[in-house]
């Protein structure tokens, strides 16, 4: 792996971690003074997520100067057309990975509809709604480059896709920290990285990524009531149902 490509897993690290430091500042400074505990404690998480990924991305850019001046002289690269129709593809097939996987954990392994981590997400974007450029935008953009660009391209220069896809998607899908749905991670994984072996253009990923981040997110902003109250009626027909045996 080249030198640059360390120093920008570094850089994701420790934007990752830096929240160690970050939070107490942001108390110190009284983010989130006035507010109820729990309003106060998103707010305060959410402000420096906001922070630490705005000021990571451009390091990640800068330190991939090289490879971004480079991108023209790789003439397996797709081309913008071909790029164009993969990327509205590769929305398609991210959202059918997604819900292939989302199935088979309910029917094969019992595992519940919804993410907690998801929710998460969405109550950190209620306290700051600047917060969606992150998870819409920027995150995907990190994701994009550290497991597709990086650790994917990395492993697909020495092993098989399958191995390659397998080992980029888990590490992509353990980050998460979202074990209980760790297939849909990898699923998605598999597919961001089919995306990017056959374009050679991490954007068309990125794009990809991007929409359905942005989607997740329109859907549980504009339609959350409407979820909660669907949730609830499939909850209280699946009760109705094993109270009439």
């Amino acid at each position: 792996m080249k030198v640059r490509y360390w120093y920008v897993i570094l850089t994701y690290i420790i934007m990752q971690f830096s929240g160690i430091l970050g939070i107490p500042l942001l108390l110190y400074f009284g983010i989130g003074d006035g507010l109820e505990p729990d309003k106060a404690k998103n707010t305060i998480i959410a402000t420096w997520t906001v922070i630490s990924f705005v000021a990571a991305l451009p390091i990640v850019l800068f330190l991939l100067r090289q490879d971004i001046k480079e991108r023209h002289r790789n003439l397996e690269r797709s081309s913008k057309g071909e790029a164009v129709g993969w990327a509205f593809a590769g929305v398609i097939m991210a959202m059918t990975a997604q819900v292939l996987a989302a199935n088979i954990e309910i029917h094969l392994f019992g595992i519940e509809p919804g993410s907690e981590n998801t929710q998460e997400i969405m109550n950190l974007v209620k306290s700051l709604p600047l917060l969606v450029i992150v998870v819409s935008i920027i995150g995907p953009i990190l994701e994009e480059i550290i497991f597709r660009q990086i650790i994917f391209g990395s492993l697909y220069k020495k092993l098989n896709f399958f191995l390659s896809g397998l080992i980029s998607s888990l590490i992509f899908a353990v980050v998460h920290m979202d074990f209980t749905h760790i297939l849909i991670y990898t699923a998605m994984g598999f597919t961001f990285a089919f995306l990017y072996v056959q374009t050679k253009r991490i954007i068309v990923p990125i794009f990809a990524h991007v929409a359905m981040n942005t989607f997740v997110v329109a859907v549980q902003t504009i339609f959350a009531d409407d979820i909660e109250r669907i949730m609830k009626q499939a909850e209280n027909l699946q009760q109705t149902f094993i109270g009439g045996f």
